[in-house]
C-alpha cells in the first residue's frame, strides 16, 4: 500500500496581486495568528521536555514523556488543519502510534512513543515557531500601516516560509513511516492466525488421532483378555484395531501435511502443489515456472505460505466451483523480488473476499508479510485467484 505525499497543483500559493484578494487577507490572519499559536506551543514544549526529562529517573518520567509528545501531536493536527484553511496547504495525517495491545504490550508501546519522528518534529516545530511568530506578527502589523503597496509581496513571502515549515516539520517523513505502522498492526494479524492454527492442531488431534488411539488401546485390552477364553473372538478383536491402526496411521500423516508437509521440505513447490492438485475434485494442470536448486528455492516461510494459499484455493475449487467446473490450473513463477501465484478454474465464480470462502483469511495472511491477493470471479465466468509474495532467498534467509 502506497500513499503519495506530494502535494496536488492546487496546494500551490496563489499568483500574487498588487491588490488584497481574498487568499492574501487568509495568509495575513495565519501570520497574525502565528504569535499566539508559537507562545502557547513553546511553553508547552519547554515545559513538557523539561519536566519529563527532570522526572526521567523516577517511574513517571518516561510515561509523562510518551503522553507529552502525543498531546504534541494533537497540537501538529491543529496546526495543520489551521495551515489547510488559511493557506491552502494539504498534507496526510501521520500514521497514529498503534496501541499497547498491537505493540504487544505496555512496555514496547512506550518506546515506539518516546521515540515517535512525528512527536518529536513537532516539539522542533514548536520551539522554532516563537522567534517565527514575532516576526510575522512585526512585520504584517507594520506593513498594515507603513507597507501598504508592497505588503501583498512581504505577506506572499512570509506565507511560503511557513508552508515550507509546515510540509517540512509537520507531515510524515515518508511512506516508510507509514509502512512501520501498517507492519507494526499486521504483527497482531500474524500473531493470531498462529494461535488460530494451534488451537486447530489441538483440537484436530484431541477430536481424531486422540480419541481414536485411546479406544484402541481399550480394545486392545478387551483382546488381551479374551486371548485364552475365547481366540476367534479376540482376533477378531485385533483385526479391528489392526483397522484403527491404519485409520489413526492416516489421519495424522493428513494432520503432518497441514502443518508442514514433508514433500514440500524435500522437493520443492513443483511436488508439493502436484500432490495437493491430485486431492482436488477437478483435473488440476501445475505448472511451475521457478530457479532449480535448493539456494534458488524461495525462503522456508514464504515456500511454506505459497503451499497453504495454493492448497486452501484448490479446496475453494472443491467446494464451490460448482459441479459444472470442468478443471483447474496452478501457475507459480518469479517476477523479480516477488513470487506470483495464480489459480484459475472455469466455475461458476461470484467469489469475493467478502464471502464464506476464506478468501479474507488469505488476504489478511498475505498482507501480513507485504503479500497481495486479487480475486477476479465474474459471476459465472470462473474464478481467477492471483496472489503475490515477497521473494526471500533462501541462502540468505538463515544469515545475520
Amino acid at each position: 500500500m502506497t500513499t503519495s505525499l506530494a502535494i496536488a497543483d492546487n496546494d500551490a500559493p496563489p499568483r500574487v496581486r498588487p491588490v488584497f484578494s481574498a487568499d492574501t487577507w487568509k495568509e495575513i490572519a495565519h501570520l497574525v495568528t502565528n504569535l499566539p499559536e508559537a507562545i502557547l506551543g513553546f511553553v508547552y514544549a519547554v515545559v513538557m521536555v523539561s519536566t519529563a526529562g527532570g522526572l526521567s529517573v523516577t517511574a513517571i518520567g518516561l510515561p509523562l514523556l510518551a503522553a507529552g509528545l502525543f498531546l504534541s501531536r494533537q497540537m501538529g493536527r491543529l496546526e495543520r488543519a489551521r495551515a489547510r484553511l488559511l493557506l491552502g496547504v494539504r498534507v496526510e495525517e501521520p500514521t497514529p502510534i498503534p496501541g499497547p495491545r498491537r505493540s504487544g504490550g505496555f512496555f514496547p508501546w512506550l518506546w515506539t512513543s518516546i521515540k515517535d519522528p512525528v512527536g518529536w518534529r513537532t516539539v522542533l516545530y514548536q520551539l522554532i515557531r516563537l522567534p517565527w511568530g514575532v516576526l510575522t506578527f512585526t512585520v504584517v502589523l507594520t506593513g498594515l500601516f507603513v507597507l501598504w503597496p508592497v505588503l501583498p509581496y512581504l505577506v506572499r513571502l512570509l506565507a511560503n516560509a511557513d508552508r515550507a515549515m509546515v510540509r517540512g516539520l509537520l507531515s510524515p517523513s515518508d511512506d516508510l513511516e507509514r509502512r512501520i505502522a501498517e507492519l507494526e498492526s499486521d504483527r497482531g494479524v500474524v500473531v493470531d492466525t498462529a494461535a488460530a492454527d494451534l488451537r486447530r492442531i489441538e483440537r484436530d488431534l484431541h477430536d481424531g488421532a486422540q480419541a481414536r488411539l485411546v479406544a484402541l488401546a481399550m480394545g486392545l485390552g478387551l483382546a488381551k483378555e479374551k486371548l485364552l477364553e475365547d481366540p476367534e473372538g479376540a482376533a477378531a478383536m485385533v483385526d479391528e484395531a489392526h483397522g484403527e491402526v491404519k485409520l489413526a496411521l492416516q489421519e495424522l500423516r493428513d494432520l503432518a501435511r497441514g502443518i508442514h508437509p514433508a514433500v514440500l521440505t524435500d522437493r520443492g513447490l513443483d511436488a508439493a502443489l502436484s500432490s495437493v492438485a491430485a486431492r482436488c475434485v477437478v483435473p488440476v494442470k501445475v505448472v511451475v515456472d521457478l530457479p532449480s536448486g535448493q539456494e534458488a528455492r524461495p525462503a522456508e516461510a514464504i515456500e511454506g505460505i505459497a503451499y497453504f494459499v495454493v492448497s486452501e484455493l484448490l479446496q475453494n475449487v472443491s467446494k464451490h466451483a460448482g459441479p459444472g467446473a470442468r478443471g483447474a490450473t496452478v501457475e507459480v513463477w518469479r517476477a523479480g523480488a516477488r513470487l506470483m501465484l495464480r489459480v484459475s478454474d472455469d466455475g461458476r465464480g461470484g467469489a469475493d473476499t467478502s464471502g464464506g470462502t476464506g478468501l479474507a483469511g488469505l488476504a489478511e495472511r498475505l498482507d501480513a508479510v507485504d503479500g497481495v491477493l486479487v480475486v477476479d470471479s465474474p459471476e459465472g465466468e470462473g474464478t481467477v485467484v492471483t496472489a503475490e509474495l515477497p521473494w526471500r532467498d533462501r541462502g540468505l534467509a538463515g544469515r545475520g
